[in-house]
């Protein structure tokens, strides 16, 4: 079995499956252009319906001109932690595509889908790298269309904050007393061979 940090895998897998948790304490450390790059790069590389590749990340340095209009779409509680974060990314997907052959845009069913198929492999990589994501969905959808020129036909998902682990004394007492990876269902919970049991 795997075993990483307080996390135990009940069956074998690559310890940065169990690595990969989302922290609130972040140390306000910046990155650097290619760390930030690698980690857009292993996003490039996931699975999409038609390759059509529907994910767009609109993002912000900390310490850039963008960063104050990033941290402000966040609610005051993700925004009392996340101003340690080294960017802010907001997440969105195109809900149309163009498949091989054709001459016009189609709805695309499964552009959340490949979106967060995207993500993963963002908070992968940047675990790799010794830096932490977390995401949220806790901020102003309706502004970030409007601030960030979301154009019509796409999707806000997710604001994601990446940064360095810092000290979770930082954090209120109350978040942390949470800053640890948590523990995840057992897969015969979610997983169920010739469909859904009989009810």
């Amino acid at each position: 079995m795997t075993t990483t940090h307080s996390r135990k895998a009940d069956h074998p897998v690559h310890p940065l499956f169990l690595d990969r948790w989302s922290p609130r304490a972040f140390t306000g450390e910046a990155i650097s252009g290619p760390d930030l790059a690698t980690i857009f790069e292993a996003a490039r590389w996931a699975p999409s319906s038609y390759n059509s590749q529907p994910w767009r990340f609109l993002y912000a340095r900390r310490d850039t001109p963008q960063w104050p209009t990033f941290l402000g779409l966040l609610n005051d509680f993700n925004r009392s932690w996340a101003q340690q974060a080294a960017a802010l990314i907001i997440l969105v997907s195109r809900s149309t595509m163009l498949p091989p052959g054709a001459d016009k845009e189609i709805p695309s069913y499964s552009h959340s889908l490949d979106a967060g198929a995207a993500w993963s492999n963002l908070a992968l990589q940047a675990t790799l790298l010794g830096w932490h994501c977390h995401a949220m969905v806790g901020f102003d959808i309706a502004k970030a269309f409007t601030v960030l020129n979301v154009p019509d036909g796409y999707r806000v998902e997710v604001a994601i904050a990446i940064g360095r682990r810092g000290d979770p004394a930082l954090l209120p007492e109350a978040l942390a007393a949470r800053e640890q990876p948590n523990d995840r269902n057992p897969i015969t919970d979610f997983t169920f061979e010739g469909g859904f049991p009989a009810r």
